[in-house]
C-alpha cells in the first residue's frame, strides 16, 4: 500500500523547563511602539532547538550514528548532494512516528527563551516563519509538544513534507523544490516576499531578519537585512572566517533586545525619510521593484556562486 500523508494523534502536554535553566528576568513583551514592519525567519535543528531532530531519529531508528557521520561527510566534501543523502537517511527509519516521536521528546531542549521571544513577536506583530530543510510534520509536532498547539498554530513551517505509513517502514520526502536541496531557504524567503507582498500599512519598508546557526542557512541569511549566528557554531565561524558581519546570540533573549535596540535607531532614523541607508543591499532589490512580479527577477540576478553578501555596519558585532 503507498505511503499516505500523517494523521498526527494529540500530544501529551510539554514538560517545563528545569528551573537551572530559566532566565530570572527575561526582557519584556510588551509592544515596541515602533513602525517598521519585521518579518523573522528562524532555522529550527540548532536554532530554536539545541540538538536535530533528524540526527535523534537516525540515531536510534534508522542508518546509526557512524552511518549518519559518513554520509555527513558525503555532503561536506560535494561528492553527494543534501537531497541525494537526506532521502537515504529518512528512507533508513522503521519506527512509526508516535513511536520515534518519544526520542524526540526526552532528547530534545528548547532554547529557554523562545518561548518569551515568540510572545514578543506575537505582542509586536511581528511574523515568525520556521525555514527548515526538515520535514513539517515532525517540526510541527515538536512545536505542538513544547510551546502548544495555539502557540504552535501561530508558526509558519516552511519546509519539506512527508509521506509515512501507519507503520513507520516508509518515511519518503516530499521536497519542497527540485533542485539538489530539496528545499532551497533563499527561494523560499524570496517567495514569500513575493507571495505576501510584505508592505507595511504605513509605507515603510519591512525589516527581514534571519536566525541561524549553521552554513547552510548562509542562502536563506544573504537574502535578509540582520543576521543573528548562534555563538560557537558553525554559523559564527564561516562569517569570523570569512570576515562577514553578525550579530552573535547566545539566547533568543539577546535576539529580543538586540531586536528592540535596533528598531527603536531604525524608526528614529528612518521616519518620514524612505529608505534608510542601513539596511542590506543585496537584499534591498526586491524592495526597489515596481511590482511584485519583477521581484524573481532580481532573484535571478544574484550569481550562483556568491558565498554572502555585504552587512550593514549598524548591525555587526565585533570579532575579537
Amino acid at each position: 500500500m503507498a505511503p499516505s500523508a500523517i494523521t498526527l494523534p494529540p500530544m501529551p502536554e510539554a514538560k517545563q523547563m528545569p528551573a537551572a535553566f530559566k532566565q530570572s528576568s527575561p526582557p519584556s513583551t510588551a509592544p515596541m511602539g515602533t513602525t517598521r514592519k519585521i518579518i523573522c525567519f528562524s532555522d529550527f535543528d540548532g536554532t530554536i532547538f539545541m540538538q536535530d531532530t533528524g540526527h535523534i531519529l537516525f540515531n536510534a531508528y534508522g542508518c546509526g550514528s557512524e552511518r549518519r557521520e559518513i554520509l555527513d561527510r558525503q555532503i561536506k566534501s560535494g561528492e553527494r548532494s543534501f537531497k541525494d543523502v537526506s532521502e537515504e537517511m529518512w528512507g533508513s527509519l522503521d519506527v512509526p512516528f508516535v513511536d520515534g516521536f518519544e526520542a524526540l521528546k526526552s532528547q530534545l531542549n528548547m532554547d529557554q527563551d523562545f518561548k518569551t521571544f515568540h510572545d514578543f513577536c506575537l505582542n509586536n506583530q511581528i511574523p515568525f516563519n520556521v525555514i527548515s530543510a526538515g520535514l513539517k510534520p515532525v517540526l510541527r509536532a515538536v512545536l505542538d509538544h513544547f510551546i502548544g498547539e495555539e502557540a504552535s498554530a501561530s508558526i509558519a513551517i516552511v519546509a519539506n513534507d512527508a509521506e509515512i505509513d501507519a507503520d513507520g517502514h516508509t518515511w519518503k520526502p516530499v521536497w519542497r523544490h527540485q533542485n539538489e536541496l530539496g528545499h532551497d531557504k533563499a527561494l523560499s524567503i524570496n517567495e514569500y516576499k513575493d507571495q505576501a507582498k510584505i508592505e507595511s500599512e504605513d509605507g515603510t519598508i519591512p525589516m527581514i531578519i534571519f536566525i541561524g546557526d549553521g552554513v547552510s542557512d548562509l542562502p536563506a541569511a544573504r537574502e535578509a537585512d540582520v543576521l543573528f549566528a548562534r555563538r560557537g557554531l558553525a554559523l559564527e565561524d564561516y562569517c569570523v572566517e570569512n570576515k562577514l558581519p553578525y550579530i552573535a546570540y547566545d539566547t533568543f533573549a539577546d535576539i529580543q533586545r538586540e531586536i528592540v535596540k535596533i528598531a527603536k535607531i531604525d524608526d528614529k532614523k528612518t521616519k518620514g525619510k524612505g529608505l534608510p541607508s542601513n539596511f542590506n543591499p543585496r537584499a534591498n532589490l526586491w524592495r526597489r521593484a515596481s511590482s511584485k512580479t519583477a521581484v524573481p527577477v532580481f532573484a535571478a540576478m544574484t550569481p550562483r556562486d556568491e558565498k554572502m553578501f555585504v552587512w550593514p555596519e549598524q548591525f555587526t558585532e565585533p570579532v575579537h
